[in-house]
């Protein structure tokens, strides 16, 4: 039956794949994007037709301008994909009209309990879950691998109906039809001319690495989807962990989805395919929008228009739909975050209260614990246990293969029927991998002893128990002292409230943005480490269609979910509104009271630069008070402010602007905090806010200033009435540091005793410049 549809499915899909790109014309072109800004025309016919007459004016001949183009951007901005010689790039780009001309780039994927641990309780009457009517009304759109439409989380049990202002469709493809989509998803596409274009061949989907419909054979999209909008799901769990209701941040939001990430070739998601996701996204009418997409360092610039989350966003943000997106995975390293445009929501991820403990009892009697989700595999005896180094295949060498089990460093003959103890000194080191090696070599169990705390991942095939080095180097000297070492692993639990959380991720990415610096990024945390979620079906029964993921992929859509949440209850607030509601009502407190720590080489106390504001806080974030407001005329004059000219910005809006009267100091957008990279002296900065509380309000000011700075707020005192609803205030800043340092950090709050509007600061004062001065 499969197969039938299968191949009635590319019969449908047929006409669809003549007009993808030949790959004989590929081999002498490249795809290039050809951004026009903003659109000249209301008609999308209109602006698709301007298209085609501008390459046409290019090749000579409409039928080769027809064949050189792969998309049209018609709705949210204009300009279009196609396949370009160099010269030819270089000839469109003098074109009048044209804004710029960019290589096609491929980026990359950023890869239950969560809601309860940030107060979110469907069964409370007194939290915003409920006062949103859990999102009911609004539309959430993710762009990510796709979906897996048959999941429960998709189901439409309790749903409404799809919103009469919905202008989307449920595109067929591939074992993909209209029938697979519902009252809760609503709408899916898929964009892959873009990278067929970078993987100069033909597509072969009978191998099951992709296929050509929006369905998901990756898993990352359902997860990501399910997390931001997935509907109650009765007893979900991974092989017996983790059990419980499952659902999404906006259990009664609908969701459309963007299939933009493939494994063909290659893999990624390209620019344009993108670009043509957000276009579309804007003309369906999604409300929020979810991206768990990036690119690595270094960063084009927000304004470039080759940062196609960036312009796509910017876009995005111009209709009143909120962007939340993933701060990366290349923590903890600083000046790592990801997506740093102002505009964005970036989300960086922490661990929740959830812990999966597992037991090793060593034949001395002693136990010791790690951490495990293998919960179906195990072996409940005793058996022998040996440390990878002893048992290394060349001893030779001075690397670290063996001690990290790397494939083919283990001695077959000395590590068949024992658990094998590793060691990884190295982040290419990781316990799937190094299961694989101990489960060729014989081995019938592993304990991994790592530094890094990246979430816990299924090792399958034999039972894995990852530990912190402390408790590995116990282990390794009980191997050392007895003369025939055994030990028992045992099956993991699922513990609830009984570890420090949060934590920030040692994987999520820090800022500063290595970009824009005085844009404090990442903007706020959420869940992002073993989170529950949908998954795409396994071969194996016992499992349920949910798995463990973490990353910021997973912290991202969390952030999605709360911004529907919140768009349910506020409907006209902008998307700086949103997002200043999350950053200024966050959390910088764990469970236990104290300040949130960062997991990385110091864990250290968490700073603005691990977690933005903090970690996010639903219930407050609905009544903030106190909103920094911003729109897409703070944005043009910020890239004015910052070296973009006249005609790049007009380019950008369509709209006419004057770079050199409409100027913004970077310090000055209105943003829910204050990073100031290069403090010589004294700086003056200036903000605004918007009273969204009762009309009367009253808030005073409270400063925590960073160490070595003297702070001044003018005035101190903010009064609201009825006709003044808006106000600005100045924060000067003066050093008193004699020596050089690093950032410094502090807050301010606004308070009327009811609401703490908190915005966290970010200092660093400079004494010197250039450094061959000193």
């Amino acid at each position: 039956m499969i197969n039938l549809l299968a191949i009635l499915a590319l019969l449908s899909i047929q006409s669809h794949l003549q007009s993808l790109p030949t790959f004989s014309e590929a081999a002498k072109t490249n795809v290039y994007i050809v951004y026009l800004g903003g659109k000249t025309h209301e008609d999308p016919a209109a602006t698709k037709m301007s298209h085609h007459k501008m390459m046409f004016t290019l090749l000579g001949s409409k039928e080769a301008a027809k064949n050189s183009m792969l998309y049209s951007y018609k709705h949210g901005f204009s300009g279009f994909a196609a396949r370009l010689t160099e010269s030819q790039a270089k000839e469109i780009a003098e074109f009048p009209g044209v804004v710029q001309v960019f290589p096609n780039h491929i980026h990359k994927l950023h890869t239950t309990r969560s809601w309860q641990f940030m107060g979110l309780n469907d069964h409370s009457s007194k939290n915003l879950l409920t006062t949103s009517n859990m999102g009911e009304g609004t539309i959430i759109g993710v762009l990510d691998t796709g979906v897996w439409p048959e999941s429960e989380s998709f189901n439409d049990r309790g749903m409404s109906p799809i919103p009469s202002r919905w202008k989307g469709i449920c595109q067929e493809g591939q074992l993909f039809n209209s029938s697979n989509c519902n009252n809760k998803l609503i709408g899916a596409r898929w964009f892959i001319k873009g990278l067929l274009e970078e993987n100069q061949k033909p597509i072969n989907s009978s191998n099951g690495d992709d296929i050509l419909s929006a369905r998901d054979t990756n898993g990352h999209g359902t997860h990501t989807a399910s997390t931001a909008a997935g509907n109650f799901v009765e007893s979900a769990n991974y092989e017996g962990l983790a059990a419980g209701l499952a659902r999404g941040g906006s259990p009664r939001a609908h969701l459309a989805v963007y299939k933009v990430c493939w494994s063909f070739g290659p893999g990624g998601c390209t620019d344009a395919d993108l670009l043509k996701a957000f276009d579309k996204a804007v003309q369906d009418g999604v409300d929020v929008l979810s991206v768990s997409i990036g690119s690595s360092i270094p960063l084009f610039s927000y304004a470039e228009r080759r940062n196609s989350i960036a312009i796509g966003s910017f876009h995005a943000i111009a209709k009143g739909i909120t962007v939340a997106c993933s701060a990366g995975n290349d923590g903890p390293i600083a000046m790592t975050v990801e997506n740093t445009a102002p505009w964005i929501i970036t989300v960086a991820a922490t661990t929740i209260d959830r812990a999966f403990p597992a037991a090793i009892t060593l034949g001395n009697n002693r136990t010791l614990w790690g951490h495990s989700v293998d919960a179906g595999i195990h072996n409940h005896g005793f058996t022998g246990i040996t440390y990878s180094d002893r048992i290394a295949i060349d001893h030779s060498t001075d690397d670290d293969s063996a001690q990290g089990c790397d494939q083919g460093s283990l001695n077959a003959t000395l590590a068949a029927g024992k658990i094998i103890l590793c060691f990884s000194k190295s982040s290419k080191q990781n316990i799937q991998s190094a299961a694989i090696s101990v489960m060729k070599a014989g081995g019938v169990g592993l304990i991994f002893a790592q530094y890094r705390n990246d979430g816990l991942v299924p090792c399958r095939y034999i039972p894995c128990i990852k530990v912190d080095y402390e408790v590995g180097t116990e282990i390794l000297s009980y191997i050392r002292k007895a003369r025939s070492p055994i030990a028992k692993l045992s099956i993991p639990k699922t513990v609830i409230g009984k570890w420090i959380s949060p934590r920030v991720a040692d994987f999520s990415a820090r800022g500063p943005s290595s970009i824009s610096p005085a844009v404090l990024k990442p903007d706020i945390a959420a869940p992002g480490v073993n989170i529950l979620a949908a998954y795409k079906p396994v071969s194996n029964v016992k499992r349920s269609g949910y798995i463990f993921l973490s990353g910021t992929s997973m912290s991202c859509p969390h952030v999605a979910g709360i911004a529907a949440l919140i768009k349910s209850v506020n409907q006209n607030w902008s998307p700086a509104a949103i997002r200043s509601a999350l950053v200024t009502t966050a959390s910088q407190t764990g469970t236990d009271g104290s300040n949130i720590i960062e997991e990385g080489s110091t864990r250290k106390a968490a700073d603005p630069f691990d977690i933005g504001g903090g970690l996010v806080n639903p219930n407050k974030a609905v009544d903030p008070g106190l909103i920094y407001d911003a729109g897409i005329e703070d944005y043009v004059q910020l890239l004015c402010g910052t070296g973009f000219n006249s005609k790049s910005v007009s380019g950008l809006t369509q709209t006419s602007v004057n770079c050199t009267k409409t100027r913004l100091n970077e310090l000055n957008l209105n943003l829910p905090s204050i990073t100031i990279p290069n403090l010589k002296r004294k700086v003056t900065v200036t903000r605004r806010v918007t009273n969204v509380g009762p009309v009367d309000s009253v808030y005073k000011a409270k400063m925590q200033a960073p160490q070595g700075i003297k702070m001044k707020v003018e005035p101190q005192i903010l009064s609201f009435n009825k006709t003044t609803q808006i106000l600005p205030f100045k924060v000067t800043f003066v050093s008193t540091l004699k020596v050089y340092g690093g950032y410094r950090f502090g807050s301010l709050i606004w308070t009327d005793d009811k609401h703490i509007v908190r915005i966290p600061i970010s200092v660093r004062a400079m004494l010197f410049e250039p450094y061959t001065d000193v």
